[in-house]
């Protein structure tokens, strides 16, 4: 740790215990209130949090507890959670400005739990958290950070343009597009999977406290929880912010990921690296697929059931087809031999099921076919059905149209319009793709002249019949 790091951070602890009752040993407890405190804040208490976070949330974290989030609830949520395992304070700010915390004692007629998740209170308080926090309250509960290995860790959190998640983990390897790996969840509220991102983010903005932020600390200071003064908190930086921080031509989040991973890699080890990186991926995906086919074909596994949300893979296949196109893009900018890369990947096999093989570089060539509905066939799962996929993709994309065509085009015409023409673009995409795979009967575009909606839905009716 450098002398200036060392410090600040003397500095900050001298602050804070000579700040009358802010860091006093006895902690306040009453046996009504969501959780007992024991602990406080402190940069060593954050880095067991980092860890705790990297081990403990998985793709499947809030399934496993049955925990409804969207993209907002998820810092909150697991810092929450945290918070409550470790005995430390936990507050946030609700949307007509109330804070709340663990020192709440809305919830005290209900019985507690050693185990967080058998804690009814403990429970009761993080839904009624969640229903009462959003993106709008996220600025209010946190801080800017500074941009460097120290600082940036599992648990931080990423908000920027009305979308907001936490760091999973920082992979220094060189196999991922940012070496910040991401947890996120997408509205509306529901038991869902995380969704596993590489860092992607356009500028912050520091009037909307957007950015790379963490938790403010709640303190007890004169009769009261409260937070201190935001620039009083640990790794506290405006930086990012700055027009300096990214050099000419390069954007926001290379330049975090370069001051994150600073190595400079050789292009053909960073290629082979993520070929690895996206096989493994793959690897994970097959156990899944064949256990969601083996459910599905006894039980309804529609959109929105249990068994959907725990087989489908529409965040991880996302996932997958970032990582691809990213190592695609490496290979044609670093003129990389694509005859070479491509013998590597023939070279790797995936015994999908139903005694069907594909390999890696099958898999880069068609992963946009596949597909992540639990209920759908093993060779449909790995794009091995690209006819059908288009054809049924198409026809999602038509009763799209339909339902827009009812609902706005009397209403809202130029929103009408504009989703209209998105969804043609679509359509002519995948026709053309479809004629290059050569699939017969492939769903009829409707007519791109301005015509009634009644038309539209009786050609939409005549397709799906």
């Amino acid at each position: 740790m450098s002398l200036l790091c060392r410090s600040f951070i003397t500095m900050f602890c001298l602050l804070m215990l000579g700040n009358g009752n802010l860091w006093g040993r006895t902690l306040p407890n009453s046996p009504g209130q969501v959780w007992q405190v024991s602990r406080q804040w402190s940069i060593e208490e954050e880095q067991q949090y980092a860890t705790w976070v990297a081990k403990t949330v998985t793709e499947d974290f809030f399934l496993r507890y049955h925990i409804p989030v969207d993209c907002a609830d998820v810092p909150y949520a697991v810092r929450w959670i945290y918070a409550r395992i470790a005995h430390l304070p936990a507050a946030a700010t609700t949307e007509d400005g109330h804070l709340i915390g663990h020192w709440s004692t809305n919830w005290n007629r209900l019985p507690t739990s050693r185990d967080w998740f058998h804690d009814r209170r403990f429970r009761a308080a993080l839904l009624y958290l969640l229903e009462k926090t959003s993106t709008r309250t996220i600025a209010k509960d946190t801080y800017p950070i500074r941009i460097d290995r120290e600082s940036i860790q599992a648990g931080s959190i990423f908000f920027v343009e009305g979308h907001a998640g936490i760091v999973g983990r920082i992979v220094l390897d060189g196999s991922m597009f940012s070496p910040i790996q991401t947890w996120e969840a997408t509205l509306p509220r529901r038991v869902t999977k995380l969704r596993q991102r590489s860092f992607y983010s356009t500028w912050p903005d520091i009037k909307d406290g957007t950015g790379l932020l963490h938790f403010r600390w709640p303190v007890f200071s004169h009769g009261r929880w409260k937070y201190p003064p935001e620039k009083d908190q640990p790794f506290y930086s405006v930086e990012q912010y700055s027009p300096e921080f990214c050099r000419p031509g390069q954007l926001f989040d290379e330049a975090v990921a370069r001051r994150i991973d600073p190595k400079t890699y050789d292009p053909q080890e960073r290629v082979r690296l993520i070929i690895g990186s996206i096989y493994r991926y793959l690897q994970e995906r097959v156990p899944l697929v064949k256990e969601g086919y083996r459910h599905c074909r006894r039980s309804v596994c529609s959109e929105g059931t249990y068994l959907w949300e725990a087989y489908s893979t529409p965040n991880r296949d996302d996932m997958i087809a970032f990582e691809i196109s990213h190592l695609i893009k490496l290979i044609k900018d670093d003129g990389i031999a694509e005859e070479a890369v491509k013998k590597d990947m023939e070279g790797k096999t995936l015994s999908i099921g139903d005694g069907h093989s594909v390999t890696l570089n099958y898999v880069v060539q068609n992963y946009l076919w596949f597909s992540h509905d639990p209920g759908d066939s093993i060779e449909a799962r790995w794009g091995l059905c690209k006819c059908n996929t288009i054809g049924n993709r198409m026809r999602d994309t038509l009763k799209d149209l339909n339902f827009i065509e009812k609902k706005y085009r009397t209403t809202d015409p130029k929103y009408a319009d504009y989703s209209r023409n998105l969804r043609l673009r679509d359509l002519r995409d995948l026709q053309n793709k479809g004629q290059d795979a050569g699939c017969g009967n492939l769903p009829h575009l409707p007519l791109e002249k301005e015509k009634s909606s009644t038309d539209d839905q009786l050609q939409i009716r005549q397709v799906e019949r």
